[in-house]
């Protein structure tokens, strides 16, 4: 592997656009959104038209009302200054169980008090008992299932994808990515041991971890981080860095990761050479670098980019699917991503889609650029996932005489 750098100074200031009104008004979002998460649902299972006991009406609206406080007071303290993992643990799974009982609150008290009444079934209370216990059992055998999936060490994915400007000594070339590992307040320390594992046994030629580590410090989450340092790769493991680095000391995680043996690549490239072919393998710092005020800290496609041959294919690693409007105009042939997760829990997947242009999987983008969205690797926050199973991936890049473009 050739190590070329290119990171450039910032070119002057950007003017902060001045605040939409939707802007402003997402300000209260944070306020607004744990008393719908805990409301709804007490409103569909205890109110609305039950009639259950007073005893049960009065013990399941406070357990609710526990749940609203309880949720952002925990929050806060695990996440906040004090970083207190077990209320970060405490917190993350009523953030979960919360978002899983109001969506199916949502659905079922409207689609199945719906059909009931089409076909008649039971008196007023009846249906909103049968409503009730439905909420109940699909939101437990969601989460119960939700939380083995995000707990497994992830399946596989293996995909052929076409790059037209690859050489035939390249061909075949197997690219491993892991992200969104995020370490945090769970112990995942035999975990990632497995995980690096399964990387280990896809024999790749080179491994790509695309931000997102973890949720704390390097020095916090080391052990748990650890196992990444047994990562094997033919030609190299590569990093870079994710919007929840520059919550905690990016520049500490850069440094793990160089001790670790991966390249981190900062706004740089490195050529990947097989069969007298030639791959620019370059990466940026997340899109969020640059608000971190961490000098230094910035997404430069251009200074990544520095110095390689406009002629060879570029393999480039971005936290954000959002980079690839960058990758499209500089002629970018493959953008690796991940941050989506997918959505982690059904159907956060449609708020995510307002902010990125892909969720998961190969999607083209402009006349030559390909991105791979993956899923993730680990979980953020709620250890539940829900129709969004995480993944690692091997791509297997091929060259025109092999390959079949998407």
């Amino acid at each position: 592997m050739t190590d070329t750098s290119g990171t450039r100074p910032a070119e002057g200031e950007v003017r902060t656009p001045r605040q939409s009104r939707l802007h402003r008004l997402m300000r209260y979002v944070p306020l607004l959104a744990p008393v719908l998460l805990w409301a709804v649902p007490c409103w569909v299972l205890l109110h609305a038209g039950q009639h259950w006991p007073l005893p049960v009406t009065l013990a399941g609206t406070a357990l609710f009302a526990l749940g609203l406080v309880g949720m952002p007071l925990a929050m806060v303290r695990g996440h906040g200054r004090r970083q207190q993992d077990r209320a970060a643990i405490v917190g993350d799974t009523l953030l979960g169980t919360s978002w899983v009982l109001f969506t199916w609150s949502v659905l079922l008290g409207v689609l199945l008090r719906l059909a009931l009444a089409v076909a008649d079934v039971g008196a007023g209370q009846d249906r909103a008992r049968i409503v009730t216990w439905a909420v109940l059992g699909v939101t437990a055998v969601l989460l119960t299932w939700g939380y083995a999936e995000a707990r497994r060490v992830p399946r596989v994915r293996r995909l052929d994808v076409g790059l037209p400007r690859l050489g035939a000594g390249l061909d075949g070339l197997r690219v491993v990515l892991v992200t969104d590992t995020h370490y945090g307040p769970l112990d995942r320390a035999r975990w990632s041991a497995r995980v690096c594992e399964t990387v280990n046994s896809l024999e790749a030629d080179l491994v790509c971890h695309t931000g997102d580590i973890a949720d704390g410090t390097a020095e916090r989450r080391r052990a748990q981080a650890a196992p990444l340092g047994t990562v094997r790769a033919t030609h190299a493991r590569v990093y870079v860095t994710g919007n929840h680095e520059y919550y905690s000391e990016a520049q500490g995680w850069v440094d793990l990761m160089d001790e670790l043996g991966w390249q981190p690549l900062r706004n740089r490239h490195v050529l990947l050479e097989r069969g007298g072919d030639t791959l620019v393998v370059a990466g940026v710092d997340d899109v969020t670098a640059e608000s971190s005020g961490l000098a230094g800290h910035r997404a430069h496609l251009a200074g990544a980019l520095t110095g390689a041959d406009p002629a060879l294919p570029v393999l480039l690693l971005a936290h954000q699917p959002a980079f690839v409007d960058r990758a499209a105009a500089a002629g970018v042939d493959l953008q690796l991503s991940g941050h989506t997760h997918g959505g982690q829990i059904w159907p956060f997947h449609h708020l995510v889609r307002l902010d990125q242009p892909a969720l998961a999987g190969l999607s083209r983008h402009g006349a030559r650029t390909l991105l791979y969205t993956s899923r993730g690797t680990g979980f953020w926050g709620p250890p539940f996932r829900v129709f969004a199973p995480s993944e690692i991936t091997l791509l297997v890049l091929r060259s025109p005489q092999s390959a079949t473009s998407p």
